[in-house]
């Protein structure tokens, strides 16, 4: 199982440009430390049937907890979870268990009343895609998951006396030109309010490459289907592996102080490439030769007939859909950083203050908006707007879900 990992690894590296994992260096520093730690110590993982969910439970039980559980409302991913773990590491004297749970329901707030005390609860769950973002439903959807599920998550670490509270953030809550990037920039702003009852730690990161639902892992979907490998050719990313980023996470959940926001520093190793180039390894690596596309009857057409002549249909072109940035950055430069502690991680400083008024403000609206039992995008894009003033959202009128 080790080598098919190493197998697995050393291939997404190849094809995002890489040929070392960014944290090995900060982990052997830091790994007796995470070890005793983890190893005297019990978690709760929330949304840990997604792919960095997934990274950071695996993370956490080969460093054999007192207790690790695991949450989440997708019940194929966790099946898939344990049999990965069952698989790779066995089994822990400690407790594992997972459980098929909505953290918006009544039945997960039956399971925190009856076992809910944790040292750490780490939080991965989350509405990610741009293309959520289109309707006014599934937008107050992303705030409920993204802010609201976050708070009372909160709430209820601190009231069964958990030690540390850990939450995913993303890159694009910095200078955020989407809802998705400022739904999370305002969780940040909800979990600052915290911080003075419970530590709280987090981290910004780039793309995780080939995870659930990204453009890389629809590569492999489109190969399985017959169908044309799409992407932009001019969208510049930076991505970590599943595993770096489960490393990530712990490494903030663990040694983050509190309103510490932790980072990939940029370096030579991790460099910005296109999703086209990516697209043009990935069918190298299979073997085949790409077949570059001018529109999409094109490319369906020739779907069927080249894969038998060891080529693939493409389609490349340039972004034209609302929400896409043109670069990546991790911190803003009103932002207290410490670049010294990590080799390849940096820190973000947050100060002891946080907009009190902005976020009850917000809570507020959202809620007056509900009671109205309907609601139009405009009224909640017009709220993410006053709560961040520098929002940087252009609606463009077209999504990707009206492209192949």
């Amino acid at each position: 199982m080790a080598k098919c990992e190493n197998y697995f690894m050393n291939t997404v590296l190849k094809l995002i440009g890489r040929d070392c994992e960014l944290f090995a260096n900060d982990l052997l520093h830091c790994e007796n430390q995470i070890a005793e730690e983890v190893a005297s110590s019990t978690f709760l993982v929330i949304g840990g049937a997604g792919s960095i969910g997934q990274a950071v439970a695996k993370e956490i039980f080969k460093r054999s907890p007192q207790k690790l559980h695991v949450v989440d409302l997708n019940e194929n991913g966790l099946v898939e979870l344990v049999r990965d773990i069952r698989s790779a590491y066995g089994y822990i004297s400690g407790d594992f268990q997972t459980f098929a749970l909505d953290i918006g329901s009544q039945e997960y707030d039956a399971f925190i009343r009856s076992d809910g005390h944790y040292d750490y609860v780490l939080n991965l769950s989350a509405l990610k895609h741009v293309r959520s973002e289109k309707d006014p439903f599934t937008l107050m959807r992303m705030i409920d998951v993204n802010v609201f599920n976050t708070e009372k998550t909160i709430h209820q670490a601190i009231d069964n006396g958990a030690k540390k509270y850990f939450c995913v953030s993303t890159d694009k809550a910095t200078n955020p030109v989407n809802m998705m990037g400022a739904s999370k920039r305002i969780m940040e702003m909800f979990l600052m309010r915290q911080t003075s009852n419970i530590s709280i730690s987090t981290a910004r990161f780039a793309n995780v490459a080939f995870s659930n639902g990204s453009l890389l892992d629809g590569f492999n979907q489109r190969i399985q289907k017959h169908q044309p490998i799409v992407a932009p050719n001019d969208v510049r990313r930076y991505f970590l592996t599943p595993s770096e980023s489960g490393e990530l996470c712990l490494m903030s959940c663990i040694l983050g102080e509190n309103r510490d926001i932790f980072f990939p520093k940029l370096s030579a190793e991790l460099s910005l490439i296109t999703f086209s180039d990516i697209a043009l390894r990935y069918l190298q690596e299979l073997g085949y030769e790409p077949h570059l596309c001018e529109s999409e009857d094109e490319a369906r057409r020739l779907a069927n007939a080249l894969p038998a002549q060891g080529k693939w249909p493409c389609l490349f072109s340039k972004s034209d859909t609302t929400g896409e940035k043109d670069f990546e950055e991790f911190f803003t430069d009103k932002e207290v950083l410490d670049m010294q502690r990590f080799s390849n991680l940096g820190v973000i400083k947050n100060p002891d203050s946080y907009d009190k008024q902005k976020v009850s403000y917000f809570e507020a609206e959202i809620k007056r908006l509900k009671a109205q039992g309907v609601w139009t995008k405009k009224e909640l894009v017009d709220l993410f707007f006053e709560m961040i003033p520098d929002f940087g959202h252009q609606e463009l009128g077209k999504y990707l879900d009206s492209k192949m």
